[in-house]
């Protein structure tokens, strides 16, 4: 695991940003990309999309990097989507196969919807999310040849 990375992501969780705000930040960082969007249009993504526990937050900022990196301008850019598309099913393929789910609500087995929940996720947070957002920040950066 990419110490770098790791440290990034716990400073950037500790200043209040979300997995999938964390993974954007990180990979755009790396890329040398500002911009004032990021990381707000990563935002609603955290917990699952708004803490619903779908889709994990760090996973879905991997989403977005790709779409930095390959995404398409024009809707008639089907090369483009084609290779976005190409990526994200990797992404998902290798994130899957390391932690066995992309569901936030499994991979931290709490209800973020719930104080309680909020309160648990506090105290494996570095345990498990931390890894979330380091591996897929490095997954990203290796399909990529960042």
């Amino acid at each position: 695991m990419d110490k770098e990375i790791l440290e990034k992501g716990d400073r950037l969780h500790k200043e209040g940003f979300n997995c999938a705000e964390a993974v954007l930040r990180i990979v755009a960082d790396e890329w040398d990309i500002r911009d004032r969007f990021i990381p707000r249009v990563a935002t609603g993504f955290g917990g699952g999309l708004g803490r619903q526990g779908y889709i994990c937050g760090a996973l879905s900022g991997g989403v977005i990097t790709i779409g930095l990196r390959y995404g398409r301008d024009m809707g008639g850019d089907t090369a483009a989507r084609d290779k976005s598309y190409a990526m994200v099913r990797k992404l998902f393929k290798r994130f899957r196969e390391e932690f066995g789910s992309v569901h936030c609500r499994e991979l931290v087995g709490v209800d973020l919807t719930t104080p309680e929940g909020l309160e648990r996720l506090k105290a494996i947070w570095q345990e498990r999310c931390a890894r979330f957002i380091v591996r897929t920040a490095e997954t990203v950066l290796e399909l990529t040849g960042s």
